[in-house]
């Protein structure tokens, strides 16, 4: 009976430790995976990483994890050769295979959404519009002021933000299209076209997402514009 209370009280103990260095490994895994992806995406926000699966000793030892999901904040993203910044990106990646350097891996699969507020999606439309929430999803609020024969005038309409393919050969469903439903003429000829210059635009996303990670839908609430975000064979780090 001694003896085996005293292989169960060393058994605990050694599992004890086992998980405890298993915690400690992936804590420190995670600290200098956000370090490698912050220094490459070069964001100006903060990372987060979460690696899932236990024990994560023996994951790491096969090179392969079974999921890591990153939280960004700040994120710029490239549109059209101009920065626009999401306010927040959250991913999943899944089945990732790490690099023989453990500095980086590649997922099967990755699935996330991120977003873009009203703020930094009125910067974004280089049009000296203001946009806000529509009242519905999908759809907002444009404000702008044209000068017009002579005169200023202020219009709101309200818009449909929804994504569209993009050009022949480029990969398609990147381009972020924000088009007025409709445009009050006032019977002026010109008028509609006028206001469409500042209200309508599309701004096509070419770079700063995770490589292998694209938009695939969006819509809207009072928070922003909400974006998601699917691929396969998606880099994680320096890969």
């Amino acid at each position: 009976m001694r003896f085996l209370r005293f292989v169960v009280i060393v058994a605990v103990v050694l599992g004890g430790l086992f998980v405890g260095a298993d915690r400690w490994a992936v804590g420190y895994a995670e600290n200098q995976l956000a370090e490698k992806i912050q220094s490459r995406q070069g964001l100006a926000g903060g990372v987060e990483v979460d690696i899932h699966g236990f024990p994560f000793l023996t994951q790491a030892l096969s090179h392969e994890l079974e999921q890591v999901d990153l939280k960004l904040t700040d994120v710029d993203v490239t549109a059209d050769g101009r920065k626009t910044r999401l306010s927040q990106l959250d991913a999943a990646f899944h089945d990732v295979k790490l690099n023989s350097s453990y500095t980086g891996g590649s997922a099967k699969r990755a699935e996330g959404t991120a977003l873009i507020s009203y703020a930094d999606l009125t910067k974004a439309s280089q049009t000296g519009a203001t946009l806000t929430y529509g009242g519905q999803p999908g759809k907002l609020k444009v404000t702008a002021s044209v000068d017009f024969l002579g005169r200023t005038l202020t219009r709101s309409v309200i818009s449909t933000v929804e994504l569209v393919d993009g050009k022949a050969g480029s990969g398609g469903g990147k381009t972020v299209r924000v088009h007025a439903d409709s445009v009050p003429g006032e019977g002026i000829p010109g008028i509609e076209s006028a206001i469409r210059k500042r209200t309508d635009f599309d701004r096509r996303i070419d770079d700063g997402l995770p490589a292998g990670l694209k938009l695939s839908a969006l819509t809207s609430d009072e928070a922003g514009v909400h974006l998601t975000l699917t691929g396969t064979d998606v880099s994680l780090a320096g890969s």
